[in-house]
């Protein structure tokens, strides 16, 4: 009688490749959650009957889109909210990046919006990653608030997700998130745009508006039933003698907050067609946007995620835990946007993925006080039974796209 192996985090027992892209079925379709945060149950990455992922099917959806139309649809919205009275009409989350330099450019130079940009400072900027958010501003011509959270705590939050959820960005992308809306609040501004559509890399398909006070991850309503880094707020403050107001910056505004204001929530991929590559060249061409002066660990790419050192560890942890590592999700992007074939992506995913990123690692494990054989235990605490197996010593994937895996 075969084994059953143990599946963490809630991932399908059955490992699953998309037929047409390099992405499998472990790949968690939610990777952020505001409530309840400790939580590893989550639902993954749908591969339908024929095979085919999600991201992959909406991939087909856009091809069939009338781009036109969605841009007469956006031009509605915008006149419908843009001012001209001296106060901002639209916030743009993002740190310089080929993204938020794409949009919140295009919103203000192609529509004639008055964006206010908002960046939540990486943990550790590289060089280049803060010559980009300078660019952004001083090149780019957009105003911006940057936020930097309290540095013993960010630290110390970092240092928590590593240990108990294996995953460097948790608090980041938390704040990262929650920053837009308050600053939507504070300055009562109706809109807030986010970049691509989310299901663009299979995550539940958002709609063209999402009013903020509807969107639960959003809001908050009981700070005991919270968890970041894996502790539960309450805990945080007595074990780690943190102030709450050091704790709410990660956290979304109160329910309270929310009802006294009227915010939307839209993906400008949305109503434009979204691809990277372009998105690159356009930051580029009007924000003065500079890829990485080498390879990106674990990947083939020079400009996606470059903007903080801790990056390339993240994406590690996602190998790690899911068998998915940063070259998979780069190769899927590009095959779903006719870029690359799928025979291309599988060799660079057997080439690069899981790739150990050391440039940094040094430098981030001494910054958050963790050493590298904490770091590396951790890891091999965090491999899930059913994807991982021990051969000679070694640790390898038991089933891979290239079907040359422990158990292929």
């Amino acid at each position: 009688m075969k084994e059953k192996l143990e599946a963490k985090y809630g991932l399908p027992e059955r490992v699953v490749f998309c037929g047409r892209c390099v992405t499998s079925n472990q790949r968690p379709a939610s990777t952020v959650e505001f409530k309840h945060t400790q939580a590893s149950k989550k639902t993954t990455m749908h591969i339908d009957e024929e095979g085919i992922c999600d991201a992959c099917r909406f991939a087909e959806i856009k091809d069939k889109i009338d781009w036109k139309k969605r841009e007469g649809e956006l031009i509605r919205l915008l006149d419908k909210h843009r001012k001209n009275d001296g106060n901002y009409d639209c916030v743009v989350p993002g740190s310089g990046g080929k993204d938020s330099a794409y949009a919140a450019h295009v919103l203000k130079y192609k529509y004639g919006m008055h964006p206010l940009t908002v960046t939540w400072s990486p943990l550790l900027y590289t060089d280049y990653g803060y010559s980009n958010f300078r660019n952004w501003i001083e090149v780019g011509g957009v105003d911006n608030i940057s936020f930097k959270p309290n540095g013993r705590v960010m630290k110390l939050m970092t240092k928590l997700s590593i240990e108990n959820l294996l995953h460097p960005f948790h608090t980041f992308i938390l704040g990262q998130k929650n920053i837009a809306p308050k600053i939507a609040i504070k300055y009562d501004i109706p809109l807030i745009f986010y970049g691509e559509n989310e299901a663009e890399y299979g995550n539940p398909i958002a709609d063209n508006t999402t009013s903020l006070r509807d969107k639960s991850f959003f809001s908050i309503r009981d700070l005991n039933d919270v968890f970041l880094g894996g502790v539960s707020i309450p805990h945080l403050i007595e074990k780690y003698n943190i102030d709450l107001v050091d704790l709410m910056v990660f956290l979304p505004p109160r329910y309270e907050e929310l009802e006294k204001h009227s915010i939307d929530v839209h993906y400008l991929g949305y109503y434009l067609k979204w691809t990277p590559q372009e998105a690159y060249y356009y930051a580029v061409e009007n924000t003065g946007y500079q890829a990485r002066p080498f390879r990106t660990q674990g990947t083939y790419s020079k400009y996606n995620s470059i903007d903080d050192k801790i990056d390339d560890l993240h994406y590690y942890t996602t190998f790690i835990k899911f068998g998915i590592g940063r070259t998979t999700e780069d190769a899927s992007m590009e095959i779903r946007n006719n870029h690359l074939t799928r025979e291309e992506g599988c060799a660079l995913v057997k080439k690069f993925d899981g790739e150990f990123p050391d440039r940094y690692f040094v430098e981030i494990l001494n910054y958050l006080d963790i050493k590298p054989e904490r770091f590396i235990e951790l890891c091999d605490q965090g491999r899930s039974p059913h994807l991982w197996a021990r051969v000679n010593g070694d640790w390898k994937l038991r089933h891979t796209v290239n079907m040359d895996g422990v158990n292929d």
